[in-house]
């Protein structure tokens, strides 16, 4: 096959063309569309379109005789159950980025070798677009939550009214979490400051949520261990690191798939404390917390 018709090709045949003098045995999901909220473009927001995976993934022989048993083998399965994992997990704006998670996912898997993913979105006009990736455990190893080295953080949420931001002792009251010994994360709420009302659901949203990122970097300039972060991977850093952070909330709200759907703030703060498994949200103020908390609520 010449490069153009090889570039345009099944990642099946892409697979056949680059395999070495012993190639493996391989495993192929040809057509899978499914409906997700992804683009990084805001007219994709809050609409699903169609993608459609071809994956193709190359598998370690079985050495063993198979004897008809679907647990010696990498189950198809375990492809579409990677594709329905990643896209469940947060919404993303580029298949760049789906692509390699998707790959992770699979090359998880012990009998997974190399696998080539192709991803297209077909509603964008009367064409497919979309990204190609080959990744193998050799180039690209991957650690499963819960291998050996790995350890489940479980951070304490904070969150600071007003009253506490502007307070005199701030800085002995941060002293006091941080005794605890836990990574922790503050939340804020809304500023006591004039905002924009738009009369609208889903602008006003948006508005309330950068106002409290707003707070967030009012908290910023009072301590300087006050660190603002935006994304889970930010999150996730500090985290391992026993640091303290602020959350900045739009990114991860707007982008969870199954996240908050107002913009109440301690609401906010009980959601991160669920998604992170806190040991515990601790609430500063005369505020409500709403009911059926999974994780310990204590007032400061």
């Amino acid at each position: 096959m010449s490069d153009i018709e090889l570039a345009f090709a099944h990642p099946e045949d892409r697979a056949e063309a680059s395999a070495g003098a012993a190639p493996r045995d391989r495993i192929s999901l040809r057509d899978h569309v499914v409906e997700a909220d992804i683009g990084a473009f805001q007219k994709e927001r809050g609409h699903k379109q169609r993608l459609r995976f071809n994956v193709v993934v190359e598998v370690r022989p079985v050495t063993e005789p198979l004897e008809d048993d679907v647990d010696r083998i990498l189950s198809y399965d375990r492809i579409t159950e990677s594709i329905a994992a990643e896209l469940a997990a947060e919404r993303l704006n580029l298949l760049e980025t789906l692509a390699e998670r998707v790959a992770d996912h699979i090359l998880a898997e012990p009998a997974a070798m190399r696998v080539f993913i192709r991803i297209e979105k077909l509603d964008v006009g009367p064409y497919a677009l979309g990204v190609e990736i080959v990744r193998s455990r050799a180039e690209h190893p991957v650690q499963k939550h819960g291998d050996e080295g790995m350890e489940a953080v479980h951070p304490l949420v904070v969150y600071l009214d007003n009253a506490t931001i502007h307070a005199a002792d701030l800085s002995s009251r941060l002293d006091a979490l941080l005794a605890e010994g836990l990574p922790l994360i503050l939340t804020v709420g809304l500023p006591d400051l004039p905002r924009p009302v738009t009369g609208h659901k889903p602008t006003q949203r948006r508005v309330d949520l950068l106002a409290m990122e707003q707070n967030a970097w009012t908290l910023a300039a009072r301590d300087p261990r006050c660190v603002v972060v935006a994304t889970r991977t930010e999150i996730d850093w500090a985290m391992k690191r026993g640091q303290s952070v602020v959350w900045a909330p739009s990114k991860l709200v707007l982008d969870a798939v199954d996240g908050p759907k107002g913009s109440d703030p301690v609401g906010l703060a009980l959601w991160l404390a669920e998604t992170m498994s806190a040991t515990a949200l601790v609430v500063h103020g005369e505020v409500a917390v709403p009911a059926g908390s999974r994780v310990p609520v204590k007032r400061a």
